[in-house]
């Protein structure tokens, strides 16, 4: 590996109700990464246990854990073995009735570097988030690592060029989007693949508008829906990482199991931003509108 590039590796996989078995793949997707140089690694969204999210069931706020709790336990003595850096997503459980979709840094020592909860949460058929998640009350700060400053967000966030943006303005040096994302296998095959086109495109729109690589890691395989009302959701795979000005750098399969590892050249976001000035160029004195909800 150059000196001025970072390894990183994405853990794609898919997910069933057993904890244990789940987290196993994870881990084993981690020791090969690390294996293959990787120095960073992403897991995808509540890479835990199956997308609970297609129904709402008062039963699954078991599922939640503190944090500190079991899993930080688990993946913080994974990172300091394997001396990376780990970003995990939880269903955190912060009080009584309180709980977050929460993304989670370990330090290459095991420590816990910092947590981001996610901040747009939606409510939509088969993804009921507003029913579990609280909205996010950390704001957009990338959390500070031996490896760079990551701003880390979560799956919905994928699609507001705001909190990319602020990411990028409070000095982030990637940006990381853990997610869980897929079909419904009701619709043709042209609506699923301007679906997961578009899902590609604004990632990427993100990595240009902002001069940063982009890392989106997402689940595999099919969940059917446990209260029966939908067809369940085909989750796309196709996890990626893109280069600042959007140029794809690896990428996983829709349909299997992928442990992604690539580099990243750590200072092609200097070299970007010097003939793209996107900050330089930004109105900051004509964006008042942005602040209302729309203009009537």
């Amino acid at each position: 590996m150059k000196a001025n590039t970072l390894k990183i590796g994405l853990i794609q996989h898919a997910c069933g109700n057993d904890r244990a078995a789940n987290l196993g793949r994870t881990i084993a997707g981690i020791r090969e990464a690390a294996a293959q140089g990787a120095r960073l690694v992403l897991l995808q969204e509540l890479h835990t246990g199956v997308y609970f999210c297609q129904a709402e069931d008062t039963r699954y706020f078991d599922l939640a854990e503190t944090i500190p709790g079991p899993s930080t336990e688990q993946l913080g003595k994974i990172a300091a073995e394997l001396k990376v850096v780990i970003v995990a997503s939880l269903f955190e459980r912060r009080a009584a009735g309180l709980y977050h979709n929460t993304a989670v840094v370990f330090e290459a020592d095991g420590s816990i570097a910092g947590k981001y909860r996610k901040m747009h949460i939606p409510d939509d058929p088969g993804f009921y988030e507003k029913f579990y998640f609280t909205p996010g009350d950390l704001g957009f700060n990338p959390i500070k690592t031996s490896v760079g400053r990551l701003g880390v967000l979560v799956c919905w966030d994928q699609w507001f060029p705001e909190a990319a943006r602020l990411m990028a303005l409070a000095g982030a040096d990637l940006l990381l989007y853990p997610t869980a994302i897929g079909w419904n296998p009701d619709d043709d095959t042209q609506e699923q693949s301007r679906q997961r086109d578009a899902w590609i495109t604004i990632q990427r729109a993100h990595a240009i508008t902002n001069g940063l690589p982009v890392l989106a890691c997402n689940r595999t395989g099919f969940e059917p829906d446990p209260s029966g009302h939908t067809e369940g959701i085909q989750f796309w795979g196709s996890s990626f990482v893109a280069g600042p000005q959007g140029e794809m750098l690896a990428l996983a399969p829709a349909d299997a199991p992928s442990v992604l590892v690539t580099e990243i050249d750590l200072h092609r976001s200097e070299q970007v931003r010097r003939i793209w000035p996107y900050l330089r160029d930004r109105r900051i004195d004509a964006y008042e509108e942005l602040m209302r909800r729309y203009r009537d």
